[in-house]
């Protein structure tokens, strides 16, 4: 029962991550702001945790999980408060940096905290329905936010989200909820240097994989919507496109728990690599619609259904009492391919067309694929 109040409260927080980012956006444009200042709000999201997503998961590993989620939950609800009360521009930027590093926090003490409910062997299902949680939230959060502030405007939409993570900070602060602590005897013992983590083989490969699946989502969230206009696709189109994308991730979610029982999570990781790079050196040679929203809908299969593999595998490997320094690495990594991916190929796009950068990600997907054929295969 603790398990499932876990992911409620996590939907509650990443529906205020998510559907910040649309008001932050929607709010930005109300008041004239450029698409240079609109995007740089975006990326302010992903400053503070690709910088400090480490720290995070080592404080993690040294307090336990509660005082982190505690954190993190507050911050994200004085985020979406901020605008409310003040409004105007400069708000907008502080919700941002609060409303990302809270939810780097507590996404990174979250992650590490799942894999130690239940048994090793539940690992695989615990991290498949968290994801579920992850896919209705990414629903959710863009949805609420939108209806308000059409009905009540942007100021109230603020409010609205603010009021989404106090049931979970009321029930931390009541220390109602039981929590399991990782274990900490390796930490005690000795330097901690983060070359470790990297230097370790099954946990390098994890980190080489996580950064081809953040790549391999960006791709989509970002070239989707060129390419289709390029291709004289209406906007209610490439919506539908990417709506089978997430269609798909969410689905695959839910078959997760039954494939794990009957196949390796280094297989599985590897047939969705490679069907995500299938999917990405074909997607730029089609027009038609249909096709087009059966290609999102294999690659919403690979990526969407490779993720809670990954952090699964992360929990199989980690040197015991450092699950949460290694959840902030890959935390990093992830926040990294965000902030910086989508400048690359928008470089890319401009200068060499959209092929190339489809094609490129394809081959550090295959890529991608090897290392976990390699993990399998020992």
């Amino acid at each position: 029962m603790n398990f499932y109040a876990l992911i409620f409260f996590n939907v509650l927080n990443h529906s205020v991550f998510v559907g910040s980012r649309v008001a932050v956006t929607l709010y930005a444009i109300h008041l004239q702001a450029t698409p240079f200042t609109v995007g740089t709000l975006m990326s302010v999201y992903g400053v503070v945790p690709m910088l400090f997503a480490v720290s995070a998961g080592r404080l993690t590993d040294r307090v336990g999980p509660r005082l982190p989620l505690l954190v993190g939950s507050v911050l994200v609800a004085a985020g979406a408060l901020t605008p409310f009360v003040f409004p105007g521009l400069p708000a907008l930027y502080a919700a941002a940096t609060l409303i990302g590093s809270g939810f780097m926090l507590y996404q990174v003490t979250l992650q590490n905290t799942v894999g130690f409910i239940g048994k090793r062997e539940d690992r695989p299902t615990n991290f498949s329905v968290l994801a579920l949680g992850f896919s209705a939230s990414a629903f959710i959060g863009p949805m609420l936010a939108g209806v308000t502030i059409d009905w009540a405007g942007h100021a109230n939409a603020f409010l609205l989200l603010a009021f989404l993570p106090l049931p979970g900070i009321a029930v931390l602060v009541a220390d109602k909820l039981p929590l399991p602590r990782p274990p900490v005897q390796a930490a005690r013992s000795g330097a901690r240097r983060l070359s470790d983590l990297f230097a370790h083989r099954e946990l390098r490969g994890i980190f080489i994989i996580s950064g081809v699946q953040s790549m391999a989502w960006e791709l989509f969230s970002f070239m989707t919507p060129i390419y289709g206009s390029r291709i004289g696709l209406s906007a209610s189109v490439i919506g539908v496109v990417m709506a089978s994308f997430a269609v798909a991730t969410f689905s695959v979610r839910l078959a997760l728990p039954f494939l794990t029982r009957r196949l390796t999570a280094w297989r599985l990781l590897n047939f969705a690599l490679l069907a995500s790079g299938a999917t990405y050196l074909l997607f730029p040679l089609v027009t038609n619609v249909a096709t087009l929203m059966a290609l999102a809908f294999v690659l919403g299969i690979g990526l969407g259904g490779s993720q809670p593999m990954v952090m699964a595998l992360l929990h199989d490997s980690v040197p015991e009492g450092r699950t949460g320094e290694a959840v902030g690495v890959r935390a990093t990594v992830v926040t990294t391919s965000q902030t910086f991916m989508p400048l690359l190929f928008g470089a890319l796009g401009s200068t060499l067309g959209v092929a190339p950068a489809f094609w490129a990600v394809a081959l550090a997907l295959a890529a991608g694929s090897r290392v976990a054929k390699k993990r399998r295969t020992r």
